[in-house]
């Protein structure tokens, strides 16, 4: 979380509000003291359910999560 003074925000609120946009949670302050907080707005679902599709099978599976995915031998920090 990041505070910025009011007039900070004012001078410069397009790259706050695309640093919200992003997921950065920012706290306003004015005089010292948190008068307001701003977040990215939440997805619909609708957006939520073609973010899902678009990531659907973009993560490898395997059949045991607990062994190496690669040989010890062609690990690059063996080499």
């Amino acid at each position: 979380m990041t505070d910025v003074n009011v007039t900070d925000l004012r001078q410069n609120l397009p790259s706050w509000l695309d640093r919200a946009r992003r997921g950065e949670r920012i706290r306003i302050t004015s005089r010292g003291t948190v008068i307001a907080e701003i977040t990215g707005a939440k997805a619909t679902e609708q957006e939520a359910a073609l973010m899902r599709k678009r990531l659907r099978g973009a993560v490898a599976h395997y059949e045991s999560p607990t062994e190496a995915a690669h040989p010890p031998g062609e690990w690059s920090v063996n080499q």
